[in-house]
């Protein structure tokens, strides 16, 4: 007897608001897990191009991370169309003028182009401090994996099997030249 795949019809899934605080995380762990849950990919019931995610609200942008010397080196690029219009700024002059773009551009950037990443747009918000406007929705606090990745202090020296392949005698190839 085959079975039958559960297909999602557009009114048979409920919205649940969810609340994401952005504070000391990376911004591509962060934006890659705000996009799954936006997209619905976290749910059994998950359908491709149905609006099946949830609504996610993202505080404390203006305290995102960003790993090495990206926060210099990096540059976000405008052009105004004109001649001559166009705009170069780092990243650390666009996390100071508006953080809550840049991580909500980088979340936006990780869901399908086209109507249906369009639609996810009105799902997401983003504040760039720990207030946010969206109190009357109850929203369920998610904890982000990415809080697990966190850096290391300082590197290990050398563990024991880096120190043992080091001491151990290198055996002769048994390869023939042609």
């Amino acid at each position: 007897m085959p079975r039958q795949t559960y297909i999602a019809k557009r009114g048979e899934i409920k919205t649940v608001w969810r609340h994401v605080d952005a504070e000391g995380k990376t911004l591509g762990r962060l934006a890659t897990e705000v996009a799954t849950v936006l997209m619905g990919k976290h749910r059994p019931e998950y359908t491709p191009g149905v609006l099946s995610g949830d609504a996610v609200i993202v505080t404390n942008a203006a305290k995102v991370v960003l790993t090495g010397r990206k926060l210099d080196q990096k540059t976000r690029r405008r052009w105004s169309g004109y001649p001559g219009g166009l705009k170069v700024r780092s990243y650390r002059q666009e996390i100071e003028s508006n953080p809550a773009r840049l991580v909500s551009e980088a979340i936006l950037r990780m869901v399908p182009k086209g109507r249906f990443g369009r639609s996810l747009h009105s799902r997401l918000r983003v504040f760039a401090g720990a207030t946010h406007t969206h109190s009357s929705q109850e929203p369920i606090a998610i904890e982000t994996p990415s809080a697990a990745h966190e850096l290391p202090a300082e590197r290990p020296v050398a563990t024991e099997k880096a120190a043992r392949t080091k001491s151990a005698p290198r055996r002769a190839s048994t390869r023939t030249a042609k």
